[in-house]
């Protein structure tokens, strides 16, 4: 018996494979063509309601890890329904550069503790390394499809962003 006939299944235009290696860049750079962010937000500037989501920002210390990924797509989620509901929401990402975790990983990768290195040199490579993870973090959530003024984040070492906040 063909039991595949006896399945009532429907009949689709979809392939049955998604082809993520080759259907993935082409919908990125789609969205990116269209100026999909921009456009939504247009759309909604004048709507009278705004949302604000305040990101807490990841440390740019490494690669996104599960736990980043998780937070920024329920952020982007949130973000994204209350566009749905008619509101402008706007979503500012941003990047905490401060702290232990990108020093540690600086100091690590010179096999030297901070404390031995003149204070100039290992600010300028903290810098250094939060920059080049800024930039694969925010290659990495625009892959996982997450919307966002990517281009215009808020970054906790920008001189402007001390000087607001100071």
């Amino acid at each position: 018996m063909d039991y595949k006939k006896t399945l009532n299944l429907p009949k689709t235009s979809f392939s049955m494979k998604a082809g993520l290696p080759r259907t993935e860049p082409k919908l990125l750079e789609r969205w990116q063509q269209q100026k999909l962010y921009e456009k939504i937000q247009q759309l909604r500037k004048d709507s009278g309601r705004k949302f604000v989501l305040h990101d807490g920002p990841p440390y740019a210390n490494g690669h996104v890890h599960l736990g980043t990924a998780l937070n920024k797509i329920l952020k982007d989620l949130v973000v994204k329904s209350r566009t749905m509901m008619g509101y402008w929401a706007p979503f500012i990402p941003g990047w905490d550069c401060h702290g232990m975790p990108i020093e540690h990983n600086v100091t690590k990768q010179l096999g030297q503790k901070a404390s031995e290195m003149p204070r100039e040199k290992i600010r300028a490579l903290c810098r250094d390394y939060a920059n080049k993870f800024i930039d694969i973090q925010r290659s990495e959530f625009i892959r996982l499809g997450c919307l966002g003024d990517w281009f215009n984040p808020y970054i906790t070492m920008s001189r402007h962003y001390e000087a607001e906040t100071v």
